[in-house]
């Protein structure tokens, strides 16, 4: 081991939105066990974080086992729980076909998917040598596990070499109580141990140790890969990592209460617009921890409550432009959740007491004193949440809405439609013409040119199809915002809001949904 190291869908768009032979899945009552406490961070925003929470639970020792699971469900938005044991790697870990999930047998793969938990239970899991990809998919909990070792080069390879890699429009991951580690760099086959690609949005890394890699991850896969962000780092331990701690393109990230130790090379690299705030860490015996490096296109960042205890500085150059050797503010970040700050001259004893797969899932409060979370069912709906469609307070979704239909004429794009149907060719006010995804799942959007304020859809099903359409979102595509959330077609009513592009996002249904109108209005 080295040191070094929608609409009236004329004006719409179509897209998809999102016992084994070599295992065991057993069904387990409902409330067993699953990820105690909650998401934290920018994992509770849009919409929030819970995973598979309410769903089934089930108990997997291998890979396969994992995607047998994903796999059995009614749909790919049907919430499960999966706790895992045991070891999972390349041999017992198996492709497995269904209509709920899209797998591969060299990783462990959450494409297309939502409402997932992955836990690790008894005696612990670990991923050895095998990734967990996350791709086009949503609401993912990964909590106690071990992810090792996992290579893009050499033998075998798994999920690019990333130990947790995900791309593609990916919203709502909360990874946490988990322990990522390589045994060295690029040059040994090794890559990211947590990356962020292509459209990931509200992710919350907490109470993990990222270790013994040339990279620790990062946000955005090239400097034009802006699209990324809103990403918590807290209560981690970097350990013996050259770079990357993590590196930012675009977008915002949180950092506070983390402990980094040996940073060899860089740490924080905000380049490319990026907003990093920087709260409350403690770095140690690091070289270059915060500031631009390798670009000569800057990113910023906001610090406060730091401690850089023997930390290096190198010289500013072109493309280098370290942040000591007296960290100041460049920028200033709002965070929209709430959080309390231990004191950076306790992170490292209260890091090292939680931080980590099998360290019993403990906390912090803010009191420097390790604490073991109440376990809490975050299932149970807000009945005061505005979005709820059965809110008494809600027009009748049956009443249509008055006004200007803003889709009349807006543009349209897409893809992922159902052999037969068309988002180009469903003719105004003819309901036997309609789009489908090519699942149960996916989402239409109506955009515009410039931005249209709108507060209430109307969403009409097909003739004969009436009642398909289970859960939905609604959202601000630019921003990945839940406007609203429910089940069922009809009128839905939001808070106002400028957009160029309104999505509705169908995450579950009892057959192939036909939507012949995706009506908008202002309010």
């Amino acid at each position: 081991m080295r040191r070094p190291v929608a609409l009236r869908l004329q004006a719409a768009l179509g897209t998809l939105a999102l016992a084994a032979a070599a295992g065991v899945v057993l069904t387990m009552p409902e409330t067993a066990s699953a990820a105690a406490g909650g998401a934290t961070g920018y994992a509770t925003q849009n919409g929030g974080t819970t995973g598979g929470a309410g769903g089934e639970t089930v108990r997997a020792t291998t890979g396969t086992a994992i995607h047998e699971a994903l796999c059995g469900r009614a749909n790919s938005s049907t919430p499960i729980v999966i706790e895992v044991e045991g070891t999972i790697n390349h041999g017992n870990t198996s492709k497995v076909s269904g209509d709920s999930c899209n797998t591969a047998a060299d990783k462990i793969e959450l494409k297309q998917v939502s409402n997932i938990t992955i836990v690790g239970v008894g005696s612990g899991a670990v991923f050895d040598q095998l990734g967990i990809h996350i791709r086009e998919s949503s609401n993912i909990v990964i909590q106690n596990v071990t992810v090792r070792n996992v290579k893009k080069s050499g033998s075998p390879t798994s999920n690019g070499g990333d130990a947790i890699g995900m791309e593609s429009d990916v919203r709502n991951v909360w990874v946490d109580h988990s322990t990522l580690e390589a045994s060295g760099g690029e040059s040994e086959g090794y890559d990211g141990l947590f990356d962020m690609k292509d459209n990931t949005q509200y992710v919350t890394l907490s109470y993990s140790v990222l270790r013994d890699s040339g990279r620790g991850g990062l946000i955005g896969s090239s400097e034009s890969d802006r699209s990324n962000g809103y990403v918590t780092f807290h209560h981690n331990l970097y350990e013996n990592i050259d770079s990357r701690a993590p590196l930012l393109r675009g977008g915002v990230a949180h950092m506070y209460n983390n402990h980094y130790v040996s940073l060899n090379e860089s740490g924080i690299n905000s380049r490319a617009g990026a907003k990093a705030k920087v709260d409350n860490n403690y770095f140690e015996d690091s070289k270059d921890v915060l500031g631009t490096f390798y670009t000569d296109q800057a990113g910023t960042w906001q610090v406060s409550g730091n401690i850089y205890d023997n930390v290096t500085w190198s010289e500013p150059g072109e493309d280098n432009n370290p942040a000591g050797p007296d960290p100041q503010s460049t920028t200033t970040v709002s965070i929209p959740y709430s959080y309390t700050l231990d004191d950076a001259s306790c992170v490292p004893s209260v890091v090292s007491a939680t931080a980590g797969a099998n360290k019993g899932l403990k906390v912090s409060d803010g009191s420097c004193t390790p604490q073991t979370p109440d376990p809490t069912d975050p299932t149970d709906p807000d009945p005061t949440d505005p979005t709820d469609p059965t809110d008494p307070s809600d027009p009748d979704p049956t009443d249509p809405p008055s006004g200007t239909n803003l889709s009349i004429g807006a543009g349209s794009d897409g893809s992922s439609k159902a052999s037969g149907t068309s988002y180009g060719n469903v003719r105004d006010g003819d309901l036997g013409t309609y789009w489908s995804p090519a699942g149960t799942t996916g989402s239409v959007s109506v955009k515009w040119s410039s931005a249209q304020t709108v507060g209430k859809i109307n969403i009409r099903e097909a003739a004969g199809s009436e009642g398909t359409i289970g859960s939905y979102r609604v959202l601000d595509h630019g921003t990945g915002a839940v406007l609203a959330s429910g089940s069922g077609a009809g009128v839905i009513t939001f808070s106002p809001v400028s957009l160029e592009k309104i999505t509705f996002e169908i995450t579950g249904a009892s057959g192939t949904p036909r939507i012949a109108e995706f009506e908008t209005y202002a309010g």
